[in-house]
């Protein structure tokens, strides 16, 4: 049982590496867009294709949480006791993310747009690198059950690493989704825009990759050695050829099928990570067998789990669906009841 809760923690990571990280990926562009007249059409693209599925993303991380209290606490207490800083920092630009997200359309003054923008756009590009920097430090071995908070425990080689990765990610899916948004919105100036920003980020993937197979050899040994052998292996190389593929499918222009290419790379390679620690959920200290809690407290958990995914998973699928047919529509102004006042557009 607990193994079985272990492995839904980890989809429950991956659903929301792939899900929010599009989002996250979505502000990194927005970040790079340019000043208001240059980027302002990537930012209405951005606005548009967000504005439907954004706040139900972050379903995936309340799950996760609820998961690893519930299942593990003894591993929540040490990520959380050792982690709490990179932690916080992710939570506050998450909650910064969202209000900068939701302030931004309906403001009229020039000035608060930009601010706001300027919120959600950094707080995109934080809070992945701190949520990836947590999964480093974890993977390094750097925590362990009464292991104090530290800066060593997340700024180092490793965590660092795996947080500019998690960037990386992130804005290669943000890119390869706004091709296909764009073609739906009728923003064809916007499809090669993104195609562009899609191919420079997988190759900035690519780069990190390379560059972490040195760097992270001794410094995270147990899963490097897992990750180049066995189902470990298997997993790498099955992401590698969805990320390749999906840069085939952008070249071609085939922008519906490079989405599911896109996801399947990013979660396979999540896959990858959680194979890799088998049987440990903190390398060489803490298995998922001494990590989980009371017997009767996982089954009640594995039943509440079924039942949320039978409650909770079709409605989403078709939020999902209907939102990549783009039945969706956003709120206008006169939907909000957003009026605009005198000196709004200075």
């Amino acid at each position: 049982m607990a193994d079985l809760i272990a492995w839904v923690m980890v989809l429950a990571i991956a659903a929301y590496a792939c899900a929010g990280g599009t989002d996250y990926g979505a502000g990194f562009w927005d970040l790079l867009a340019g000043g208001a007249e240059r980027g302002r059409r990537p930012r209405w693209l951005i606005d548009h294709a967000m504005a439907p599925v954004w706040e139900v993303n972050n379903v995936w991380l309340i799950f996760l949480l609820v998961i690893m209290w519930t299942g593990f606490p003894t591993l929540f207490q040490a990520v959380f006791g050792a982690l709490w800083l990179p932690l916080a920092l992710a939570a506050i630009g998450l909650v910064l993310r969202g209000a900068g997200f939701a302030l931004r359309k309906p403001s009229r003054r020039l000035a608060r747009r930009r601010v706001y923008g300027a919120v959600f756009a950094v707080s995109s590009l934080l809070t992945p690198f701190f949520l990836g920097a947590v999964l480093g430090g974890i993977a390094s071995g750097r925590v362990a059950v009464g292991t104090p908070a530290s800066a060593d425990a997340w700024a180092h080689t490793t965590p660092v690493l795996t947080g500019l990765l998690a960037v990386a990610a992130t804005a290669f899916l943000g890119a390869v989704f706004l091709c296909s948004d764009a073609r739906r919105f009728g923003a064809d100036d916007l499809v090669d825009y993104f195609r562009l920003r899609a191919l420079l980020a997988f190759a900035a993937v690519v780069v990190l990759a390379i560059a972490g197979l040195p760097l992270t050899h001794d410094d995270a040994r147990y899963v490097w050695e897992g990750l180049t052998r066995g189902l470990g292996l298997l997993l790498v190389a099955l992401a590698a050829v969805c990320g390749l593929a999906t840069v085939l499918l952008l070249l071609f222009r085939s922008y519906g099928w490079s989405r599911f290419t896109s996801v399947a790379s990013v979660a396979l390679t999540v896959g990858a990570w959680g194979c890799a620690q088998r049987p440990y959920l903190l390398p060489t200290s803490l298995t998922v067998s001494q990590a989980a809690g009371a017997a009767h407290t996982l089954r009640w958990l594995a039943i509440v789990t079924v039942i949320a995914i039978v409650l909770v998973g079709p409605p989403l699928v078709l939020l999902y669906r209907l939102d990549t047919l783009g039945e969706l529509e956003p709120l206008t102004d006169a939907d909000t009841r957003a009026a605009g006042s005198p000196g709004d557009d200075l």
